[in-house]
């Protein structure tokens, strides 16, 4: 029988989904499971895959015909040799991460200017210290380069107006959106740079944005300016950007994302008093499987229709 198997922990997946799951397509057996055993046992009859990435599935699954991913990015890809090459049609989560990252770049930027990493050492040293008011920033009326202006990159816009920034945007297909009062192409990134006061990193790692962030960009920034990366630590060339921080060419960075993670022990952000790193976790909210399943069951019942499906991916830009 042609499977659904769908790659989630038990309580990612409710009685009310899988009766839906089982209304849309009866003909179907629908397994949960994370069991790498169990999954490879249903490879031969597995057509639908849901959840997380598991791309030696994919690669051993001959009859996969759609595999809805359960996050954004699919970088995964560039890591499992041939499974681009392959007939399935690759979905993603977007328009699962707006709320809980939009809220976490703020909170990077504002911990940022106002030097909070600087009051949580002096909190566990018990040492009472003011910095001079000079030396503090501000949002208001700052302005914002935000670099990819999909669902995450819209909705950081989007709050960045409403805390009185200015708000710049980069996006392959130019065009205007919503919060931004002007978008430019990533061959125009230059001429935009040295307007930024903050420079946030939303887009996917292609090939086309890998290292998008180098040394020509940074020393284009303001050395005023802070960068904030969520989307992917291969956006930044870290070489150059550990040379930035240390020499002065931007201000401070907020890094929920690195180049190898976990971040090497020996690297030098996190030693850098002007980085604040946060784990990879800026995605993470009590409500993601709540705000991704309606995706995959949307697109289920598309599935079953033969209607396009969406977020549809190209699987050979990774």
């Amino acid at each position: 029988m042609p499977t659904i198997l769908i790659n989630l922990p038990p309580h990612g997946v409710t009685d009310d989904d899988l009766a839906r799951m089982r209304e849309i397509m009866p003909g179907h057996s629908i397994r949960v499971t994370q069991d790498r055993e169990e999954m490879a046992a249903l490879r031969e009859e597995v057509e639908i895959l849901a959840g997380w990435p598991v791309g030696d599935l994919v690669l051993s699954a001959p009859n996969l015909r759609w595999y809805q991913q359960w996050m954004a990015g699919w970088d995964w890809l560039a890591r499992t040799p041939g499974a681009a090459d392959l007939p399935f049609v690759l979905t993603n989560a977007s328009g699962v991460h707006p709320v809980q990252i939009g809220e976490h770049v703020l909170a990077l930027m504002l911990a940022l200017v106002r030097r909070l990493p600087d009051a949580v050492r002096q909190q566990a040293e018990h040492k009472w210290v003011a910095p001079p008011g000079e030396t503090l920033g501000e949002l208001y009326e700052r302005t914002l380069l935000m670099v990819g202006l999909g669902a995450i990159g819209q909705h950081i816009a989007r709050l960045g107006g409403a805390l009185g920034m200015r708000v710049l945007g980069v996006r392959r297909s130019g065009g205007a959106t919503a919060g931004a009062e002007q978008v430019v192409t990533p061959d125009r990134l230059l001429e935009v740079l040295p307007e930024a006061d903050f420079v946030v990193l939303a887009p996917p790692l292609t090939r086309e944005t890998f290292h998008m962030i180098s040394e020509r960009e940074l020393r284009a920034m303001k050395p005023t300016a802070y960068l904030v990366n969520v989307g992917r630590g291969k956006l930044i060339d870290e070489a150059a950007l550990v040379r930035g921080l240390q020499d002065g060419w931007i201000a401070g960075a907020g890094l929920d994302v690195v180049g190898t993670e976990p971040l090497p022990q020996d690297s030098p952000l996190w030693s850098l008093p002007n980085v604040l790193i946060t784990a990879h976790y800026a995605g993470g909210s009590p409500r993601y499987y709540e705000r991704a399943m309606p995706i995959f069951l949307d697109n289920l019942g598309r599935y079953r229709d033969g209607r396009p499906l969406r977020n549809v991916v190209d699987k050979h830009s990774a």
